[in-house]
Parts: structure tokens; sequence; C-alpha cells
């Protein structure tokens, strides 16, 4: 058994979060659209990736732009491109992009990372409004425009927040991408519709007609095949799909799939073990809030929350809607525990899109991370709404875990000052301990927050797999310490139209380090254990 050890600092005293984005010179600006946000396609913002491209131990940052309707129709020359920033390992950033050869082509929207074709070095797919693009890692620095050989363009779909998972179990990563609506980029309709006694104009997704979902399975080859319909997840109703995740929700050792739809019901697709899934999403209780309703999940998370070892889903919504907190009972139900939690009350008068589950603290209990801003600029003259009057831009909100499955807001959080927030990813870019966060904006730069408060011991777990799933996507890791057992999983394509930190970050809280044990299962099926010490980064590579 073979396992490296990085030595870290240990977290020290701080406050919350603190905003680095301008020393850390993240000054690209995101955009999208127009100010005024006459049409739907201008309202949901992008996605942020974290990544390691080129493989020196530190995340770098990925940024989705998106365009301009005169762009998509041919009467301007495209002048946003997306974004790629090198860590620079001293709290700043150096943006490669161009070096690198990812600007992106038309309206971005999403972003995931993984490396698909199992040469070691992460790959970037990005999703767009229209053909997506995968890059493909050289290596040397360098990506390759790899989307013809590979066959995953998806032709003129609007495209969001995609994942990639071994669903069938073969050793590759396949990938599944949702379609959010059939809107006419070249002709698009101008509409108007009430919104609490406003006259708004980016109406939508209803009254559109929704765009189907893809689900291509990985060849091994460097090449994909479009098994959706075989596979059982062909989006017949064509819901507004923005968001889908690859989790083994029912413990069974394979990668089932949820996908978050917009004022639809959402899909939950159990792994059959044959190639092909079974949509429970109804029947399992996460279709719905508790009172029947459908949502506008645009934000999904998902953590082992309260340490049950039952992989857990939130999902953001409109203003007016609680965000949805599904705990897992298992047996293959959930249970809607939004008030009983505390996340629900709180989160009615906000409009949510990134979701990020991560451990704040470093207390052994995951926290929750909510960006929300509205779609409507107009809602900025409107009149206070039951003592209170809703904003374009909105705070962020950090929910703290108090144990027991209950959480509570930690209000500092909405010291950070109000947002147009979209997608957001978690992680620790400073390898300092602490999860950190990077924040994609609407029509302006993104938000970096260094995470500086105090906190409790800490591992972190980075895998590197025997075959070509090489970052073990859909590994799980159960950490022990100070007699209480967390567990997180691997996962490529999380929160909003984003990815996360693909290394597992474990606060230990006051253990001691010799009480740390880590149990790895890999998505083989193969378990292995290791000793750590507290308050630095392990390897662990799988024994093949």
């Amino acid at each position: 058994m073979k396992w490296w050890l990085m030595l870290l600092p240990a977290a020290v005293a701080g406050p919350l979060f603190e905003d680095v984005t301008r020393p850390a010179g993240l000054d690209s600006v995101i955009v999208s659209g127009g100010a005024r946000k006459n049409y739907v396609l201008e309202v949901n913002g992008s996605g942020v990736c974290w990544l390691d491209f080129d493989r020196d131990g530190w995340l770098d940052l990925y940024l989705v732009n998106g365009a301009s309707l005169a762009e998509l129709q041919g009467k301007a020359k495209r002048t946003a491109v997306n974004h790629l920033y090198r860590n620079n390992r001293n709290g700043t950033f150096t943006d490669v992009t161009a070096k690198a050869g990812v600007e992106g082509r038309g309206w971005g929207f999403g972003c995931v990372a993984a490396d698909y074709d199992g040469d070691g070095a992460v790959d970037l797919l990005v999703t767009n409004f229209g053909p997506n693009v995968l890059y493909r890692n050289r290596g040397d620095g360098t990506f390759e425009d790899a989307t013809a050989k590979a066959g995953v363009a998806g032709g003129t779909v609007w495209h969001a927040g995609a994942a990639f998972g071994d669903y069938d179990g073969d050793g590759d990563l396949d990938l599944f991408v949702p379609g959010y609506l059939d809107f006419d980029a070249v002709k698009p309709e101008f509409k108007t519709c009430e919104y609490k006694g406003l006259t708004v104009h980016a109406c939508g997704p209803l009254g559109y007609r929704g765009a189907p979902d893809a689900l291509y399975r990985n060849r091994g080859d460097g090449t994909f095949e479009d098994v959706t319909e075989a596979a059982g997840v062909a989006d017949k109703p064509l819901y507004f799909g923005f968001q889908a995740v690859f989790e083994d929700f029912d413990n069974d050792g394979r990668p089932d799939l949820f996908v978050g739809n917009d004022s639809n019901p959402n899909y939950l697709y159990r792994n059959r073990g044959n190639g092909t899934f079974e949509e429970v999403g109804a029947a399992a209780g996460v279709a719905f809030s508790a009172d029947g309703k459908e949502m506008s999940s645009m934000g999904v998370a998902v953590a082992d929350y309260d340490g049950d070892g039952w992989m857990d889903i939130f999902v953001t919504t409109f203003s007016d809607d609680n965000y949805i907190l599904f705990h897992n009972d298992g047996k293959g139900l959930f249970s809607d525990v939004s008030y009983e939690a505390g996340v629900g009350e709180a989160t009615v008068p906000f409009l949510g899109w990134g979701a990020l589950f991560f451990d704040q603290d470093n207390d052994g209990l995951p926290d929750l991370f909510c960006a929300n801003g509205h779609v409507y600029p107009e809602v900025d003259g409107g009149k206070a709404d039951a003592g209170r009057r809703e904003t374009y831009r909105q705070p962020l909100q950090l929910f703290r875990n108090r144990g027991g499955g209950r959480f509570e807001e930690d209000r500092a959080a909405r010291a950070l000052g109000n947002h147009p927030a979209r997608g957001a990813a978690a992680g620790d870019f400073d390898n300092d301990g602490r999860v950190d966060v990077a924040v994609s904006m609407m029509d302006a730069r993104p938000v970096l927050l260094r995470n500086t408060a105090a906190g409790g011991n800490w591992l972190r777990v980075k895998l590197a797999g025997a075959g070509p799933n090489t970052a073990a996507v859909g590994a799980r890791v159960r950490v022990t310490a100070g007699g209480r057992t967390q567990m997180a999983a691997v996962r490529a394509g999380e929160s909003y139209l984003s990815s996360n930190d693909p290394r597992l970050h474990f606060g230990l809280g006051q253990a001691s380090a010799a009480e740390v044990e880590v149990e790895v299962r890999w998505p083989s099926g193969k378990l292995q254990k290791v000793a750590a010490k507290a308050n630095r980064e392990i390897e662990i590579r799988e024994v093949r």
C-alpha cells in the first residue's frame, strides 16, 4: 500500500471569509446578455470550476462566460471569452486562457472538470447554448478541442449543468448533459409577464418548450456513444433541466443520477446495474416539495450532512419558495426536512443558484452555502411585499451545521454584500486547510472568498485511481476521528453549472492526530484502509 503525505499548516483564527478577488488578480467580467434582461437566455448566468490542470498540487480556476444576442445572431464579434486562471501558489492567479487554448465559443453556461480519457490530466467540458466544447488536456499546459472526435457536441440544444460518472462500471467516465429550453436566438420572441405587480421581460421557462437531456457512454477510446434512449434516461416530457449529479443514493455500489429541473418535477434515476436506469423521483420523494409543488431546482448539493451513512440532497429554488433539503431515509425514500432542519424559513425571500456542502469551520459537520440573486432587474423598483423588499442583488448565505440534523444561518456571510450570484464552487485554493469559495456573478467580476474562520483540525484526501478513472470519481471515503465517522464522495459536476475541488476535505474538530482512520471504497468496490495524521493532505493510490 502506497500513500503520500503533504504537510500543511493547521487552521488559525480569523473572520468568516475575506473577499480576495482583486488581490488574487481575478479581473474578468462575466457577461450575460444585456443589462435590461429582456429574454430568459440572459438571466441564468454561468458556472465556475476548480481543477488542477497543470498537476502542481494547487487548484486553478475556470470561469465560463456568456455573450450577447447580437453575437449569437452574427451581428457582432464575440468579445467575452471564458477564462482559465493558473494558481501562482502565493494567493494570486495568472490568466493563461489564450496560451492554454480554452477561450470557448458561442454563449457558455456550465463547466465540469474530469479526466475522461484516463491519461492522468484533467480535461474540461464546457456546456453552451448550442454545441458543447470538450477540451482534452495535452499535459503540457495546453488543451485541444476534442469535441468532434468525442461526439459530445450535442447539437443546438441549450445545455446546462453536466456531470461525469461511471454509470456502467466499466472504469471509464460517462457524461450526462441536461437540456434546458428551446429558445430561438435568431428571432427571439419579446415577451412581457407580471411578477408581483411589476411588468418584467425575462419570462420563462413556462411558455417555452423544453430541451432534451443526453447520456453519453464512454467507449474508452476517446469517443462517446449516445445511449440516452437505451439507458432509460430520455427526457420525454422535455423538462427544463438545470443540474445533474451522479451519486449512489441507495448504497448499492452503483451511481444513480439526480436531475434538478426548473418548474418541473425533478428526476431521480435509479441505476439497475445492467446499463439502464429506472426513474423513481416521485416514488422516492424528491420530485416535489413536501407540499406537492414543482420547484425551480437551480442548484444541487449532495452530502451526508447528518452522518447516518446515506447521501442527502439540497436544492435551491425561486423566491417565495423555500430551498429544499431532502433527507435520505434509506430504502429508496427521502423526506423534505427543510423547516425542521432550519433551512426553510431563512431562504424564502431569496432566489438561489449555486449550492455547496462543506465544513467551513472544520468542526466535523458539513455546513451549507447558498449563492443568491434575482432574475428580474425590475424588482429593485418594486414595492415592499409583506414587510420586505426584494432586490436584484442578494446576500450570500451560510448555514452552520449544529449537529442532530439542524442548521442555523450564520448571518455574518450577509456582511459580504449583495450580489447577482450564479454558479459557485468550493475548493482550498491556498492549501491552508480551509475550504474557500468561488462565485460567478452576472455582468460583474467573480468573487473569490478566502476562508479565514477559526476552526479545528482537518484532513484532505486526494485519490488516485488505478484505471482510466484516475481521479476516482464515484469513490467514497470514510474518515473516523474522535469517535465520529464522516463520509464524502468524489464527484464531477454539482452545485449550479460548476465543479468543486475533487479532493475530499474533512474537518476533524479537536480530535487528536492519532485517532484518524481513513477507509476508501473505490468505484470498483475494493476497500482500502490507511492511518493518517491531522492537518495535512494525504494521497491514496488504488491498489490494483
